[in-house]
């Protein structure tokens, strides 16, 4: 009797346990792993990030399916008031545009009613240059010009190149994205705009960093720990 006890306590804790995480994940904090290098190198490939979803406005689901696959289907959504809109300069989660099953992580840099420009890699806003992120880089040496380079790297309604793009305003409710490794990123240069109602939330911390390129008999090297902890920016 005592141990039917025990276990009911234990399966009830387990399911509270269970629905907690979920609503934290849903509506407050979500964990994001860092795929590609386009944020480098303000993120790595590997680093694991907490991301809040309360700033902007907690939202309900809006699909439903087998998670880690596309099968599934889009419901009605609603998020609730935001304590503030994105800002130029907050690192942001989003649906991917042409794809909304997949999230991306890009920098904000403009938001509706800005105008962006491109000049010879330096981003300006409403004609002043954008804060450089002090962790941002080029790997390109080469600078394009407007007509060159458009088969490599297509840009958003042909306003020129990767590195020399513009100028173009964006519409209200909608936000220009760029990554932080200029010349290596898929972002509103190619894609255009991301909408209001695709943001998920912004990253906050960076909570474990694993590098994925050394042999597991550099098991502790592999680990970075000087990445732990720190905070987004």
């Amino acid at each position: 009797m005592e141990s039917k006890k025990r276990y009911k306590k234990f399966t009830e804790g387990l399911f509270t346990a269970l629905i907690a995480a979920l609503i934290i994940r849903q509506f407050i904090i979500q964990a994001y792993t860092i795929p590609t290098s386009s944020m480098e190198n303000t993120l790595l490939v590997g680093d694991f990030l907490l991301v809040n979803k309360f700033n902007y406005g907690m939202r309900t689901p809006d699909w439903i399916g087998i998670p880690y696959t596309k099968i599934g289907f889009d419901i009605p959504w609603y998020r609730f008031p935001a304590l503030h809109d994105p800002k130029p300069y907050d690192v942001i989660i989003f649906h991917y545009p042409l794809d909304h099953s997949l999230d991306y992580i890009k920098r904000c840099i403009a938001i509706g009613g800005q105008t962006v420009e491109v000049i010879d890699k330096k981003v300006f806003v409403d004609g002043k240059p954008f804060p450089q992120p002090p962790f941002s880089k080029y790997i390109d040496p080469r600078i394009f010009k407007r007509g060159e380079g458009r088969y490599t790297f297509p840009t958003f309604r042909h306003l020129g190149s990767r590195d020399n793009y513009g100028p173009i305003t964006i519409p209200p409710g909608k936000y220009w994205a760029m990554g932080d490794n200029r010349d290596n990123s898929a972002d509103s240069r190619i894609w255009g705009f991301v909408d209001h109602s695709e943001i998920v939330g912004q990253a906050l911390i960076i909570y474990f960093s694993w590098n994925h390129n050394l042999p597991w008999s550099r098991f502790f090297s592999k680990i970075r720990f000087g990445r732990i902890g720190q905070v987004i920016r």
